[in-house]
């Protein structure tokens, strides 16, 4: 591999050559699916969000997936490219991408049986576990018109200006569909026997080389991990992986895990570069590039892969989302300024399956950089800002970055606020990246920062300042009941806060009061007594069941958690299941993780009292059916309520006054809001 000579990332940074271009660098935007690809008019938007990622280095980008016809459409009326008219409204997309020195490949995503809604098909009728609508198996004539479906959005993609398209055949959609005897039962020429289940993507990629010519990319995503039963060995991957190439692929790029899978694949409790294994067991059977991916969101993670021969080139989504300028910033050797992505899908995946647009927790101008932006504020203010968690840091840089004059007081000796305490989950390690990156950003942007510096009304009134804005955060809800105060002096009740800040010793059976986000997170915290599986790969493999796929097919086996470090009680008075509230893409593993901690969950409970002997409640309000929970330890975890003290005091001398983050709405400790509210107010300035 060349070497980009005194460069902090020789192996990430050096040019890829593909016989008929050159790639600046190995770094690929792998696809994404914003929101923005289902409406023409939102194509200026995703203009201006691809143009701001080629400036920022990127070497090759690819879009979010385009259904080549409408049985492929992922949900009703979503992004399709089936004609010449609707392939010069892509030239907006190409043309900014060109003008700011990048390149783009589009994606052709044909859901098959994923797709939501009832025209969807796939090899049989075989109805998938994530969507009500059972596909109609094609003929084999229907079959014929789908391969065709696909040749044609390549060309139109050529004709938009594309450098090239991705062909999605991993991660459980159509193509992927017609690979395992799981989804494919037919016994024509499309069934059967693997070489004649891997026909489809071999038509498909052999004719649209045929139609596109020589000199245009062609990346297959090939799936080498399809994570479910009955998937494919390994040595079906190679012969498929060979077949590809001599289609005429010019790219290869890893796919892991089908969306019905039981093993999270892009999770934040996912270590980082969990998959490449997997690409370099691939290394040497074909002679194309290999792309890699997979929860590498930092230079120095995609350097090592490289550097050890893994893959070729690296694939990051979610990082760029998090950072338009990441290549840039490792580059010029600022990899501390890059702002890091930690994998919590909440703005990203989350809103894509809630039909909403694509953003991200910690960068809320992503997929909105035409009407949010940073610019360089008319007068200069002089701005207070009380609280130094994410709304208040967010809030704080922005101000100063557009040039005011600003002031963070902190109470606590560090800033971070509530990430403080999120870090110490397991699974939760990424939170320390962001409060790198904001005690950088006010550095360079100038905040002059106060900790240990609790402010009282008069202080914030003396300081003369055009705005104050208080982001100071929540307080932890109190609970009573008959014998919790008594129980409390003597220790034996606790607070989220201190189990997490490492002030308690807690005993080995434990009830939770509250199963919302902070429950899960806490008693994810105690039956792993502060080891992470995040942080070995090896163990952490073992926990979901994931091996090699030469030894199992689909690269599942059975799970072998190791044993919970605590027995765990949780609780809530809700009736129904407990973290039904969890983010929509990430709350079936944090409920899956805890059932394999033996985590003890009740709904519907009432708390009667408590004792030396434990916690006594009752279900559904009848008392006389009473249990007692006998624990060591109760630790409370009820929520929050917003800390405003300062408000009214404020209001009533006058001041003018802004609530951000859980100051404003405690409700469920969202920092998703919280950054994004305390950005755009501080954008208005």
């Amino acid at each position: 591999m060349g070497s980009s000579a005194g460069s902090p990332y020789p192996h990430l940074l050096a040019p890829l050559d593909l016989g008929f271009t050159t790639l600046k660098n190995r770094v690929l935007m792998g696809s994404m699916h914003t929101g923005l690809e289902d409406r023409t008019k939102n194509f200026p938007r995703l203009a201006a969000y691809f143009a701001e990622r080629a400036r920022g280095g990127v070497g090759l980008m690819v879009t979010g997936g385009f259904a080549p016809n409408v049985a492929g459409w992922v949900s009703p009326f979503a992004g399709k490219l089936g004609t010449s008219a609707a392939a010069r409204d892509h030239r907006v997309i190409t043309d900014a991408v060109h003008a700011d020195g990048g390149k783009i490949a589009l994606q052709i995503l044909h859901a098959g049986r994923y797709g939501y809604h009832p025209l969807a098909v796939s090899a049989s009728r075989v109805k998938s576990p994530i969507s009500p609508f059972a596909p109609r198996a094609l003929s084999s004539r229907g079959v014929e018109q789908q391969i065709r479906a696909f040749v044609r959005c390549a060309q139109l993609s050529r004709e938009a200006g594309y450098d090239g398209v991705e062909v999605m055949g991993s991660e459980g959609y159509f193509i992927n569909q017609f690979l395992v005897t799981h989804v494919n039962r037919r016994t024509d020429e499309w069934g059967g026997s693997y070489a004649n289940r891997m026909r489809l993507p071999l038509e498909i990629v052999s004719r649209i080389r045929e139609a596109v010519g020589r000199d245009f990319i062609i990346i297959y995503r090939i799936s080498l991990l399809d994570l479910i039963p009955d998937g494919q060995t390994w040595d079906e991957i190679v012969m498929l992986a060979k077949g590809v190439e001599k289609a005429g692929a010019t790219i290869l790029n890893t796919g892991i895990g089908w969306h019905e899978a039981r093993v999270p694949t892009i999770a934040t409790s996912v270590p980082r570069g969990a998959f490449t294994w997997i690409t370099q067991k691939l290394k040497g059977e074909v002679g194309i590039p290999l792309c890699t991916t997979n929860r590498i969101n930092a230079p120095e993670v995609a350097e090592k892969i490289l550097a050890d021969g893994h893959a070729d080139m690296i694939s990051m989504a979610r990082p760029f989302l998090a950072d338009a300028d990441f290549v840039n910033k490792a580059a010029e050797g600022r990899a501390k300024d890059i702002n890091t992505c930690i994998g919590c899908n909440q703005a990203c995946l989350d809103h894509t399956f809630k039909l909403k647009i694509a953003s991200c927790l910690v960068n809320p101008r992503a997929c909105h950089e035409t009407e949010l932006s940073y610019a360089p504020a008319a007068r200069r203010k002089r701005i207070a800002v009380v609280g130094a968690g994410p709304a208040g840091l967010a809030a704080a840089t922005v101000c100063a970055e557009r040039g005011h004059d600003v002031d963070l007081f902190e109470a606590h000796s560090e800033i971070g606020g509530q990430f403080n305490m999120a870090k110490q989950i397991p699974g939760k390690e990424e939170f320390h990246e962001t409060l790198r990156y904001f005690d950088g950003k006010i550095r360079s942007t100038g905040v002059k920062l106060h900790l240990n510096t609790p402010v009282t009304p008069e202080s914030l009134i003396a300081g003369g300042y055009d705005d104050i804005l208080l982001a100071t955060g929540v307080t932890p809800r109190r609970v009573s009941m008959p014998g919790l105060e008594e129980q409390q002096k003597i220790g034996r009740v606790l607070s989220y806060v201190d189990v997490l800040a490492g002030k308690a010793q807690v005993g080995a059976r434990v009830a939770l009061i509250g199963a919302g986000g902070i429950g899960f997170d806490v008693a994810e915290y105690l039956v792993h007594d502060g080891h992470s599986p995040t942080l070995d790969a090896v163990e952490w493999m073992k926990e979901w069941g994931v091996t090699d796929p030469s030894k199992s097919r689909g690269g599942v086996v059975r799970p072998q958690p190791s044993p919970p470090a605590r027995e765990v009680f949780l609780l809530q008075r809700k009736e129904g299941k407990p973290g039904a509230g969890l983010g929509k893409t990430t709350g079936w593993i944090h409920r899956a993780a805890l059932q394999a901690k033996k985590v003890q969950t009740r709904s519907g409970v009432n708390y009667e009292s408590m004792d030396e002997r434990g916690l006594l409640v009752s279900y559904g309000g009848k008392r006389e059916k009473a249990e007692l929970i006998e624990v060591d330890h109760v630790v409370i975890c009820a929520g929050q309520e917003p800390q405003r003290a300062l408000h009214q005091p404020l209001l009533a001398a006058g001041a003018k006054v802004h609530l951000i983050g859980g100051a404003d709405e405690a409700a469920e400790l969202d920092a998703k809001r919280a950054i994004n509210q305390a950005s755009r107010l501080a954008a208005r300035l």
